[in-house]
């Protein structure tokens, strides 16, 4: 979702790169650029690195948008929309557009601002002033105009969750008409708008749904209104409420929600207890959620100690599940888990009350495990100081629970942190696999770029080591997963390398693309230059 913190501070529009013939500023639109945007507003890539949270995204695609031509926005905003990996991003292409070209930006508004959040995004984007302007003009307001126009007064209710910008905000700066897309005065239509932004309006002419759950709000002893989740967990529901809502849940709310579902006395019931279990446990709701393990390991590691037993066992059932919708990779891999002493430390770091539960080597043991599973030869080599040799009883087992895993790694002797060790072992017994995956807590593959003043590099260092096995294995591909990436980092460039900065379910998508070469710039931009633009 938009995050309003991004926008705390002026944005300025990148400077001029370029002279034209009449002497005035100018940008460049290289090639290099062009590239560039397809491949990160696509895949979320840049220079060789993917960050797996979007704190930096708003000011790459910001610089990125800038210099590159409105066309190739407009069709990469189309392709971002069906292709893209980062949600927010063809929204954000299209509010660059607003500034660049308008009657482009009002060709495409409609095939990528179609839901309330690419609105609200769209609104958000421009009134924060990262495209150069904080006004919408007279023809983006318009365009918008004719989206409330378009959709009914109900799909508009339903779509009317969320915040930063809220739809409330966005009827206020829009103002759009309580007219239908025909023209016609629409009286249900004119009482929403007003509804929507706090004003009293006559009841009687609201939409069925809206009035409905007015009457629940007046009267909740009545069942639960066909509404979006998100309205009622905003109000003081009793349990009977939470229990209600417990049995229509989706597997992705309920997985959200199931601490405050223990706190509302929901699973005082034990057939409740027994309700959402067999919910959570159910393959089959795992598969259709195409729920990735990562966020069912932090619900399992966040749960509250008092939490059924039967719930907990159902959250490590599901990631076994979730293990599943983890994307094929190449069946040659080496998985190599750091599990040096500071990798029991939160994935997050130490942040007060919101420092998450689940421990960097939860997080190597879960994509060792996943990628195990999805390998025929994988090879597991945990290193610290050196390859930690893993004792015959407690090898690795496929077939194993991840929370099983974690607890065999956790357990290995630590020390110190040398990414050049597995690569080390390979060589020395002359193997060259598919894929190589580090997943360490900071940049300790800082030697992959690291040179003596005389440009040589200083010692065994990794790159070295990597080099050596790619003579080898030309195909072969190192991906490295940097948990607690820092502020800064430097872009190392090479097609055969990819750096994965701090870790969400994406980033096991983003790895098995690497690995097919579905994330190469050319071949994103070729996709995205042949769209026709209707």
């Amino acid at each position: 979702m938009l995050n309003n913190d991004r926008f705390e501070h002026e944005y300025t529009t990148s400077q001029p790169v370029a002279v034209d013939d009449a002497g005035g500023s100018a940008n460049a639109f290289s090639p290099e650029h062009e590239l560039a945007l397809a491949q990160y507003a696509v895949t979320g890539i840049l220079h060789g690195r993917f960050h797996a949270t979007d704190e930096e995204q708003l000011d790459k695609l910001s610089r990125l948008a800038s210099a590159v031509r409105p066309e190739l926005l407009a069709k990469t905003a189309i392709y971002c929309r069906k292709h893209g990996r980062m949600k927010d991003v063809p929204a954000q292409l299209v509010a660059w557009l607003s500034f660049r070209d308008v009657a482009l930006m009002q060709r495409v508004f409609p095939h990528v601002i179609d839901d309330a959040r690419a609105l609200r995004t769209f609104v958000g984007i421009v009134r924060s002033g990262v495209t150069g302007r904080k006004s919408f003009g007279s023809a983006p307001k318009r365009t918008l105009r004719e989206w409330f126009a378009s959709r009914s007064p109900e799909t508009i209710f339903r779509q009317s969750i969320g915040q930063s910008p809220s739809m409330s905000d966005v009827i206020k700066m829009v103002r759009p008409p309580p007219r239908n897309d025909e023209g016609e005065a629409d009286a249900v239509r004119e009482a929403l708008y007003g509804y929507l932004i706090g004003r009293s309006v006559d009841d009687s002419k609201l939409p069925p749904l809206t009035r409905a759950f007015e009457a629940w709000k007046k009267n909740d002893r009545e069942p639960l209104p066909d509404v979006p989740f998100e309205m009622l967990t905003a109000l003081p529901l009793r349990a009977e409420h939470w229990t209600a809502l417990a049995k229509t849940m989706t597997f992705n709310q309920l997985r959200q929600n199931l601490d405050t579902l223990f706190r509302h006395g929901v699973f005082a019931d034990p057939a409740m207890v027994d309700v959402v279990a067999e919910k959570l446990s159910a393959p089959e709701a795992v598969r259709l959620s195409r729920m990735l393990p990562y966020q069912l390991l932090a619900a399992y590691r966040a749960v509250s100690a008092s939490m059924p037993p039967a719930i907990v066992f159902a959250l490590a059932r599901s990631i076994e599940h979730a293990v599943a919708n983890v994307p094929e990779v190449p069946r040659s891999v080496a998985l190599c888990p750091d599990v040096s002493g500071s990798m029991h430390a939160p994935v997050t770091g130490h942040r007060g009350s919101t420092t998450s539960k689940v421990r960097c080597i939860d997080v190597a043991a879960l994509v060792t495990a996943a990628l195990l599973r999805k390998s025929e030869r994988a090879t597991v080599l945990p290193f610290a100081d050196d390859v930690v040799p893993l004792p015959l009883a407690s090898r690795l087992n496929a077939l194993d629970s991840v929370v099983t895993n974690a607890e065999v790694l956790s357990s290995l002797p630590g020390g110190g942190t040398s990414c050049a060790a597995p690569l080390r072992w390979l060589n020395a017994r002359g193997e060259a696999p598919d894929l190589v995956v580090f997943v360490s807590d900071n940049e300790s593959w800082v030697d992959l770029r690291r040179r003596g003043d005389d440009g040589s590099t200083r010692g065994p260092v990794m790159i070295e080591e990597w080099d050596r096995l790619r003579a080898r294995n030309p195909r072969a591909k190192l991906v490295l997963v940097d948990l607690q990436p820092r502020a800064t980092t430097s872009a190392h460039g090479r097609p055969d390398v990819l750096e994965v900065g701090g870790f969400s379910d994406s980033a096991f998508d983003i790895i098995a693309s690497f690995t097919r070469d579905e994330t190469n710039g050319a071949v994103l931009l070729q996709a995205i230059e042949s769209i026709s633009i209707s």
